[in-house]
C-alpha cells in the first residue's frame, strides 16, 4: 500500500504515487476492544470485499475500554502507583497483549487493501464531563509520552491515518493540551503520516483547529440528530475556509441508528444514508464515511439478552448488520465520483435554478466536462447551462441503488432546462449525470 497525502490543490487525497483517493470508510470504533483475531479478520475481509478502503477504530475504546479487556482478558493500560489507569504506561507485556491485537489488526487491514485510521482514544478519557464511562486519565505529560509510543509502534504502518479527538468537545485549556501533546508525542517520534481531528456531532475539526499546521485536512460530523439536519452546511464552511484543507463526512446518518438518538422516533436507513452521503460529497467532502449503528459497538445477540430493553434501540448483532442495503450501496457513490475527473471536482449550487428546503433539497457539482445534481425523493429540477463547456450535453440518470446509469438525452449546451428523474417517492433518488459532448 502507499502512504497519502495532501493533493496540491489543498483539497483531496492522494496516494504517495499520485492517485486520487476517495475514502470510503466504516466505523468500526470498537474493533480492538469486543472482536477477536478472527472475528476481526471476517470483519475486515467483508468491508474490504463491499469496496471499503478505510476503517475508524480506537484504541483506548468508548464502552468502557480501560476497565473492561478485550475478548482476550487483555487491557490497553497499567495502573500507576497511585492506582490508575496511565497512558504514559501501556500494557505491551507478554506475548498476547493488548497491543499484540493492534498490531494484528493493522497487518490484516494492509492485507486487505484498508487503511486504519486510528484514533489513540476516545474523548471521554479526558473529557468526560458530558456524556461516557471515562475515566479521565490524561494530561499533557502522559499524552505527549502515549503519542511517541504510539509513534514509534504503528508509524511503520503505510496503512495508518491518525484522528485525534473522539466525540467531545474541547472546552477548557487543559483539552486543547492534550490534544497538541498527543500531536507532539506522535510527531516526535518520526511518524509523518495524515493526522486529523474527530469532533462531536453538527461539527467539523474547523471548529477547535481552524489553521493548525499539523492538521492535514478537516473531519466533520453531522450525524444523527434528525433527517433534515443540513448536512451540506457544515461541509460548505469547511469548503469556503479562506485558508481551505481536504475534508471529509467522517459520521453521516448510521443506518439503523434511532433519528435523534430515540427509538420513538423510527430508525435512519438506507435512503437517509443515501440522501445524507451524497448532499456531503457534493458539497466538498473528498469521500464519505458510513456507519452502522450495530457495527460500531460490535453489538452481539448475547448483549441484547443480557440488557432486554436495549433491543428497540440496537435493532441487530453486527455480523447480521454487515449485509445492510446501505452498506453495498456506498461503494456506487466510489464508482460515480471516481469515473469522472477527480481532482477538478467543485461545489456548484449555481446550477440548480430552484432549490428546495429540507428532504427535497437539491446539492450539485462539476468538474471538467462533467456535472453531477443530486434530487432526493425522485423530484424535478430546473438546471442552468452553459456552465461546462462543448456545445451539446449528454444526459443521463445515475441510479444509487444499483449502481447503474439509464440513458436520457442530448440537448444544447444553452439556457435552461428541466429534468424529471423516471420515478418519484422515497427511495427514487437520483444523480442527474451531465457530460460535455463536442
Amino acid at each position: 500500500m502507499k502512504e497519502l497525502r495532501v493533493h496540491k490543490d489543498g483539497r483531496f487525497l492522494e496516494t504517495a504515487d499520485g492517485r486520487p483517493f476517495f475514502w470510503m470508510a466504516d466505523t468500526a470504533w470498537e474493533l480492538f476492544h469486543r472482536l477477536t483475531r478472527e472475528e476481526i479478520l471476517l470483519y475486515l475481509q467483508k468491508r474490504s470485499a463491499q469496496g471499503f478502503n478505510v476503517v475508524l477504530a480506537v484504541a483506548l475504546a468508548e464502552v468502557d475500554g480501560l476497565r473492561v479487556p478485550n475478548r482476550q482478558g487483555a487491557y490497553p493500560l497499567k495502573k500507576n502507583k497511585a492506582g490508575n489507569f496511565d497512558p504514559s504506561l501501556p500494557d505491551a507485556d507478554g506475548s498476547d497483549s493488548y497491543w499484540d491485537l493492534v498490531d494484528y489488526a493493522f497487518g490484516e487491514a494492509e492485507r486487505q487493501g484498508i487503511y486504519l485510521a486510528f484514533l489513540p482514544t476516545w474523548g471521554d478519557k479526558y473529557n468526560a464531563s458530558h456524556w461516557g464511562k471515562g475515566p479521565e486519565v490524561f494530561d499533557s505529560k502522559n499524552a505527549k509520552v502515549f503519542g511517541q509510543w504510539l509513534g514509534a509502534r504503528y508509524g511503520k504502518f503505510k496503512n495508518l491515518i491518525w484522528v485525534l479527538g473522539g466525540d467531545r468537545p474541547l472546552q477548557t485549556e487543559h483539552h486543547f493540551s492534550v490534544i497538541r501533546s498527543l500531536v507532539e508525542g506522535i510527531k516526535s517520534s518520526g511518524s509523518q503520516h495524515l493526522i486529523t481531528f474527530h469532533p462531536p456531532g453538527v461539527s467539523s475539526s474547523s471548529l477547535p483547529f481552524p489553521d493548525e499546521t499539523w492538521l492535514d485536512f478537516h473531519l466533520t460530523q453531522t450525524g444523527h440528530g434528525t433527517e433534515t439536519t443540513p448536512h451540506y452546511e457544515v461541509l460548505e464552511k469547511d469548503y469556503r475556509l479562506t485558508k481551505p484543507k481536504p475534508v471529509v463526512e467522517g459520521e453521516t446518518n448510521y443506518e439503523d441508528h434511532p433519528i435523534g438518538f430515540k427509538a420513538a422516533n423510527g430508525y435512519f436507513d438506507q435512503v437517509d444514508v443515501r440522501r445524507s452521503s451524497y448532499w456531503a460529497l457534493m458539497a466538498g467532502s473528498l469521500g464519505i464515511t458510513y456507519g452502522h449503528h450495530c457495527v460500531w459497538p460490535m453489538r452481539t445477540q448475547a448483549d441484547n439478552l443480557a440488557d432486554p430493553w436495549s433491543d428497540n434501540y440496537f435493532l441487530m448483532d453486527w455480523r447480521t448488520a454487515l449485509d445492510r442495503p446501505g452498506a453495498s450501496q456506498i461503494r456506487h457513490m466510489k464508482t460515480l465520483f471516481e469515473s469522472r475527473d477527480f481532482f477538478s471536482r467543485v461545489p456548484d449550487q449555481s446550477l440548480v435554478i430552484k432549490n428546495f428546503e429540507g428532504m427535497n433539497h437539491i446539492q450539485a457539482c462539476r468538474g471538467n466536462g462533467y456535472a453531477f445534481v443530486y434530487l432526493p425523493n425522485g423530484i424535478g429540477v430546473t438546471v442552468r447551462l452553459g456552465v461546462l463547456g462543448g456545445k451539446t450535453l449528454m444526459a443521463r440518470w445515475f441510479d444509487p441503488r444499483l449502481g447503474t446509469f439509464v440513458d436520457y438525452d442530448n440537448f444544447p449546451n444553452t439556457g435552461e432546462r428541466f429534468f424529471r428523474p423516471p420515478l418519484q417517492g422515497r427511495d427514487h433518488d437520483y444523480v442527474l449525470v451531465l457530460d460535455s459532448q463536442e
